[in-house]
């Protein structure tokens, strides 16, 4: 079931967003046309992205986006390595959600491995993935309130965001940059004390949205600095390949979740919410409401988290456990060759595409057999939804551009890979 964020009455789309979605002519033009870099060295592009503006004094008459200032070649490094070894590259991706990429990587593999997690392992990646959602989320929020002036929320959103890193931090060792799934399953099964850390957070969390909720939702100025700003059709959506909150936005019910479920996210109930004019006020009402369901979401993993393994049982392509390898010869043996060569992966290409942050972050993976693939290609969401700019920023005042960027939640790091 999906539900829908908007609660007001609004009039058609279209007559509501002719100015968003205006064509200026020359013959429009009151004075000499002026080329504006806006970046890659500033605040609100939330990273080094440059966009070229032509601007008619405060009109804009095109974008230009211009990425790349961040190019790592990390796909062409994927080639030169055994699969585990790429995972902590995965972290660099959307920065703010390395727990997710993580995930989505391990389950690209494991796709062309042909293995299956145990329940408790999907249930431990599911937690992963859903504090990562929440996480990215009140980044995203608080750094687009910030960008149009209200710093308050920024406030609040990053104490509750120190909160779920303490949790991290509890849970795999690092703060930021944590490489803490593997291909097959995790590092560590989850610590004791974790559980009842997590319960004390969501049980907290939700009143401090509210708050967040109270300031920002009905704000006169929030509601007149993002509403019919930036509107994206439904057509334009999908024509530009849009995926995440950017395209539910706009009225597509697409979530990976419900549309291909993986790690059994078919057996939680969940809403996914959906927009109704697509405009940034709906980008940003939508993610709203998603750190709710994700909360829904992780108290149900609490209630029923199984017993049992976590990874995958496969003697002949994981690594034996550490007391047998300090204690037996073949153990050691079998270390040191999946250390040194890397799961023995058979030859094939799959694709596997998981629900991010920022939308549907894919690995494609040729290989021609061995512990490094032939060639590895990432779909980076934030990369596919930058491409919509010179469409929908067109129009728009000079002001508008920091609010329309601050509402498409975008990462550089995995923009430009």
């Amino acid at each position: 079931m999906a539900i829908t964020t908007r609660d007001v009455e609004t009039p058609d789309t279209l007559a509501r967003t002719a100015r968003s979605l205006k064509t200026i002519s020359d013959s429009e033009l009151l004075g000499e046309k002026l080329i504006l870099n806006m970046g890659p060295s500033h605040p609100a592009t939330h990273g080094v992205l440059r966009i070229v503006l032509e601007l008619d004094g405060e009109l804009i008459v095109s974008a230009d986006p211009d990425v790349g200032y961040l190019h790592r070649g990390d796909e062409k490094i994927a080639e030169n390595m055994q699969y585990n070894q790429f995972i902590p590259y995965t972290d660099r991706l959307d920065y703010l959600a390395p727990l997710a990429n993580n995930v989505a990587y391990a389950l690209a593999v494991e796709k062309l491995m042909g293995w299956e997690l145990p329940p408790r392992g999907k249930a431990i990646r599911v937690i992963c993935c859903e504090i990562a959602r929440i996480s990215a989320h009140l980044l995203g929020l608080g750094a687009f309130a910030m960008d149009v002036g209200a710093m308050t929320v920024f406030l609040y959103t990053f104490t509750e965001r120190e909160k779920l890193y303490d949790l991290i931090e509890l849970l795999t060792g690092a703060r930021f940059t944590t490489s803490y799934t593997r291909v097959g399953g995790m590092t560590r099964d989850l610590p004791g004390g974790f559980i009842p850390a997590l319960k004390a957070f969501l049980d907290q969390f939700i009143p401090q949205l509210n708050e967040v909720d109270n300031l920002l939702t009905r704000n006169r100025i929030w509601v007149d600095r993002t509403r019919d700003l930036g509107v994206i059709s439904r057509e334009d959506a999908i024509a530009y390949g849009l995926t995440g909150p950017n395209i539910r936005a706009s009225g597509i019910d697409y979530d990976v979740r419900k549309a291909r479920p993986y790690l059994d996210y078919e057996k939680y109930d969940f809403d996914i919410p959906l927009g109704s004019a697509g405009d940034a006020y709906d980008r940003y009402l939508v993610r709203f409401e998603e750190m709710r369901q994700s909360v829904r979401i992780l108290r149900q993993v609490i209630e029923r988290l199984p017993s049992g393994p976590i990874t995958v049982q496969d003697p002949k392509n994981l690594a034996p456990e550490k007391p047998k390898v300090l204690m037996k010869m073949e153990e050691l043996i079998h270390h040191f060759i999946i250390h040194t060569e890397g799961v023995d992966a058979p030859p094939g290409e799959v694709y596997f595409g998981a629900e991010n942050p920022k939308g549907e972050l894919g690995f494609y993976i040729n290989s021609r057999g061995g512990g490094v693939p032939h060639r590895l290609k990432i779909r980076a969401p934030s990369f596919v939804n930058l491409s919509i700019l010179p469409k929908i920023i067109p129009g728009h005042m000079m002001s508008d551009v920091v609010a329309i960027l601050g509402s498409l939640d975008f990462v550089m790091g995995e923009s430009d890979r």
